[in-house]
């Protein structure tokens, strides 16, 4: 059972109506020393410039994700300043110089994302929105990012940022778990694919 709080962000998991996801990305440029660390499991944002960016905001009423939100980063690649090397990396480093730096996003508004809630969540959460707490924090040491999903927050808005479809089932997870792991997807408003807003 999940019983204590491990927050890992967002995670792929499959497609909506059970379509295996089959680990397809998308290329976004990253600026040359682009001054914010990227995680594993983050939500990002196209910037107007065109380049990739952390979203900041949690995804709720007061504070919608970006019209520019594309997605959830898995990792990227760039050549190394100081070993002239091409390197992949689970996060992207703050402040790294590196004129071909790309993200590797996964894009589309129909995948469906594991994600660990900081709270308690009941069979009646399904069907309801819910935003995120912490978006921009993650590990240096892992990659990964220590995003949760904010149980306090669920309401039927549709401006918030992701829809529960669903909860992890397992020998370490179930519903109403203390730190309860669910499925998620974005909601239309809150993907640049789907929301009709242009950056």
């Amino acid at each position: 059972m999940a019983t204590s709080a491990q927050p890992y962000g967002l995670k792929p998991v499959n497609l909506v109506g059970g379509q295996p996801y089959a680990g397809s990305t998308r290329q976004v440029k990253i600026a040359s020393g682009h001054a914010a660390n990227i995680f594993n499991g983050s939500v990002v944002s196209v910037l107007a410039a065109g380049t990739i960016d952390i979203v900041s905001e949690v995804g709720s009423n007061s504070d919608a994700f970006p019209a520019g939100t594309l997605g959830v980063f898995v990792g990227c690649a760039f050549t190394d300043p100081n070993t002239k090397q091409k390197t992949f990396k689970q996060y992207w480093p703050t402040g790294t110089v590196a004129d071909d730096a790309v993200a590797y996003v996964v894009d589309d508004p129909s995948v469906v994302f594991q994600i660990q809630a900081d709270d308690t969540l009941a069979q009646t959460a399904l069907g309801i929105n819910i935003p995120v707490v912490n978006p921009t924090a993650g590990s240096t040491t892992t990659g990964n990012s220590t995003m949760a999903a904010d149980a306090s927050a669920i309401a039927v808005t549709d401006t918030i940022a992701f829809k529960i479809i669903g909860f992890v089932d397992s020998t370490t997870s179930e519903v109403g778990d203390a730190y309860t792991d669910i499925l998620v997807k974005f909601n239309q408003k809150s993907h640049a694919y789907t929301s009709g807003t242009g950056i």
